[in-house]
């Protein structure tokens, strides 16, 4: 059975930092292009960040480019997101994504269930 399971959510303040961890089982990880996303509320989700398989690449959207940084370990089948100087925009449920293409075609989509990060005074 397929299962990502995202921790290290929580209450920060404005220019704290938190690591948001996803663990992963039930396929093989180290297949997987990884990424994080993140959906305010009334807000389409966004993509925040991505990590290829097996891991060589990293990219992120601009609002965190310098932040935020995205890693994985293969043999711990799990992806983190380190998050510093953090800003009340920040805000939102935060979702674990891992996508394997076959051919250049999306073979498989799977999705955490969030954690939420809070940024406030």
């Amino acid at each position: 059975q397929v299962q990502l399971v995202e921790s290290g959510g929580g209450l920060v303040q404005p220019g704290g930092s938190l690591r948001l961890s996803c663990a992963a089982s039930g396929f093989t990880f180290s297949r997987y292009a990884m990424s994080w996303y993140r959906q305010a509320p009334g807000k389409e989700r966004e993509l925040v960040a991505i990590i290829t398989s097996p891991g060589g690449n990293t990219n992120y959207a601009d609002s965190v480019k310098g932040r935020f940084t995205i890693s994985r370990d293969n043999a711990k089948d799990t992806v983190y997101l380190q998050m510093n100087s953090l800003k009340p925009e920040d805000t939102a449920v935060y979702y674990c994504n891992a996508v394997f293409h076959y051919l250049g075609v999306k073979a498989n989509d799977y999705w955490g269930q969030g954690t939420q990060v809070t940024v406030s005074s």
